[in-house]
């Protein structure tokens, strides 16, 4: 059975798409939000298929990008090379490579470069959230600067 992942955007409806015919629905997603996050559905092309429903305040896009930081934190000292593997409007998730100082609640000025026409580089300071081992969640402090051509970057 397929799985099909979709945003829940503010007003709490999702877009649901047929994966065989490509169908497209908009339900609401209110009642998903506190119970579980999964549904089964049959399409009307007798298609069944798993949605799963993300319920995030910002789309979460895939990338694979490299990249730089930098601890910037009081009394943070460190730095290297990174992986970016998802990006949004509030925040970024990346790998470490190697051994590394990142913890949680420090601030990060991470540098990377959009793989669009303009070949957008982004400098921006990062509120570290959650570390696991390698694996890296920021959210971005005061992204106003950088909006249209990350919005534009994301829609794409």
């Amino acid at each position: 059975m397929t799985n099909v992942k979709v945003h829940v955007r503010e007003d709490n409806t999702a877009t649901l798409v047929c994966p065989a015919c490509g169908a497209v629905k908009l339900i609401a997603a209110d009642k998903f939000k506190l119970a579980r996050h999964t549904l089964k559905v049959k399409c009307r092309c007798q298609e069944t298929f798993n949605v799963l429903f993300d319920f995030r305040r910002h789309y979460r896009k895939q990338v694979s990008l490299p990249g730089t930081y930098e601890i910037i934190s009081q009394g943070g000292v460190g730095g290297g090379i990174i992986h970016l593997n998802n990006l949004s409007r509030g925040g970024i998730g990346f790998t470490v490579s190697g051994l590394h100082q990142v913890k949680k609640d420090q601030v990060l000025l991470i540098e990377f470069q959009l793989n669009d026409k303009k070949k957008t580089v982004l400098k921006k300071k990062v509120l570290v959230i959650t570390v696991e081992q390698n694996l890296i969640g920021c959210q971005f402090e005061n992204n106003v600067e950088m909006e249209k051509d990350l919005g534009f970057f994301l829609k794409n």
